[in-house]
């Protein structure tokens, strides 16, 4: 992995007057007065490979950081920015107005959010042939990442480290978290590890698909026309895994998202209760000439990097970071990321899991009630494929009912768990857990890791 590189960088608390030289004539910016200790910085993975980590230390007014966990955040995609979307949408300090967050993580975690794979977010590559090709580069791509961090933040070694993840970013975690295990079993990593969390999570794809036509039909979204449509592309998605087609199962997959479009008049695939914004003329007429591949891209990496979200990223917080390179654009690569994944994109990581359960690994599962893109019911049924000897038991248990009021009858979510699996169906929120129910979302990362 090479020698680590330690951050020269110290906390930072930027002042307004420093952020606001960075901005056109009129803007205003509130950023708070007060912020926690931050610091963030570069880490080369591979040649002309540059992953960017951005790390908030914890800010409990009644316990110092190394008496709460360390959370990793991955984002989707892939080429979704962790240090963007994740940071500024749905857990971290401030929001995308840069006002302070109620439902921050921060209030029971140290926070790192890393930009993976390489290209996502404020990460870059050099060359065109830096880009991740497959899971098991982006797994050794967080390994040096992880390594380089641990021997420099020593002070985060002996806390629980756990790795939260969303869509694709927990199929990332499944990779990384096993590989991370055998790094810290074997000594080549010291941390400690105590968990990773699969968030409406990519885990096996060819089972999101096959139940997007039965819980649409079932949310009065498809009639019995629409229904009959939506399965029989399923089926030739399933068919193409099947075979080992992974590519072919990708555009499939594309195909499928474009029936469903046109069956339910535009259905939300992050949320079934709202509806995709529609194109304008002009990305309508591009769509057409475009590949099905970067049709899906468009899709599903440019609402994690909306117009706002971009002008923040590479005006304000570009500013205050110092470190990225003058030339380079947050965002810029991201479409090819996710291009340089496709033949991996459909690969299901089922086995994974099951060793990371056998390794005594604690797996959490937790997923939207609204979510369609990986829905509740094609998690259910990967977790029934699961080999892993105490799942019978897991299935015999009565979920309980959790409430993030406790003055309020409101059921929030449900909840089961045995020995190291758990699972958390939380109920209205989509595809972005935490950006719908931060209450619960917050409730249950201290469940995870062991505070309530």
């Amino acid at each position: 992995m090479g020698p680590a590189r330690c951050s020269l960088l110290v906390p930072r608390w930027p002042s307004l007057l420093s952020l606001l030289l960075g901005l056109g004539a009129g803007a205003v910016v509130d950023w708070p007065a007060q912020e926690g200790k931050e610091v963030w910085d570069y880490v080369t993975v591979r040649k002309d490979a540059h992953m960017f980590w951005w790390l908030y230390y914890a800010t409990n007014p009644c316990k110092n950081f190394s008496e709460l966990p360390l959370v990793m955040w991955l984002q989707g995609g892939p080429g979704g920015s962790s240090t963007g979307f994740g940071n500024f949408e749905e857990i971290g300090p401030l929001d995308s107005d840069l006002k302070p967050r109620n439902t921050t993580w921060l209030q029971s975690a140290s926070l790192l959010f890393v930009d993976n794979p390489v290209g996502t977010g404020f990460s870059y590559v050099n060359k065109s042939n830096a880009y991740a090709t497959d899971l098991s580069m982006v797994v050794s791509d967080m390994m040096v990442l992880l390594k380089s961090f641990f021997d420099c933040h020593k002070e985060f070694q002996m806390v629980p480290f756990y790795i939260f993840s969303e869509s694709y970013g927990g199929k990332m975690a499944a990779g990384i978290g096993l590989q991370l295990h055998k790094a810290v079993q074997e000594g080549t990593i010291k941390c400690n590890f105590s968990g990773v969390a699969l968030g409406d999570s990519w885990i096996s794809p060819v089972d999101s698909v096959l139940t997007w036509g039965p819980y649409l039909y079932s949310m009065s979204l498809l009639d019995d026309k629409g229904l009959a449509e939506v399965s029989e592309v399923a089926e030739r998605v399933l068919n193409a895994v099947n075979k080992g087609f992974y590519r072919e199962a990708t555009r499939l997959w594309g195909e499928a998202e474009m029936v469903i479009e046109k069956n339910t008049d535009g259905v939300n695939f992050y949320n079934i209760l709202t509806k995709r914004s529609p194109m304008s003329a002009m990305e309508s007429s591009l769509d057409f000439f475009r590949n099905s591949l970067v049709r899906l891209c468009q899709r599903h990496v440019r609402h994690l990097q909306g117009d706002a979200l971009s002008q923040l990223m590479n005006g304000v917080i570009k500013k205050k970071l110092k470190i990225i390179p003058e030339d380079f654009s947050w965002g810029a690569q991201a479409s090819n990321v996710f291009m340089n994944m496709e033949g991996d994109f459909m690969k299901p990581v089922i086995s994974i899991v099951d060793e990371l359960l056998e390794a005594g690994v604690n797996v959490t599962v937790y997923n939207g009630q609204l979510d369609l893109i990986v829905g509740t019911m094609g998690q259910e049924a990967w977790l029934r494929k699961l080999k892993w000897r105490e799942l019978p038991r897991f299935h015999e248990l009565k979920w309980k009912a959790l409430y993030s009021d406790p003055k309020s009858l409101e059921t929030s979510a449900f909840f089961k768990s045995h020995e190291n699996l758990a699972f958390y169906w939380i109920l209205r929120a989509g595809h972005m857990v935490p950006y719908d129910q931060g209450d619960m979302a917050l409730k249950m990362l201290r469940m995870v890791t062991q505070q309530e």
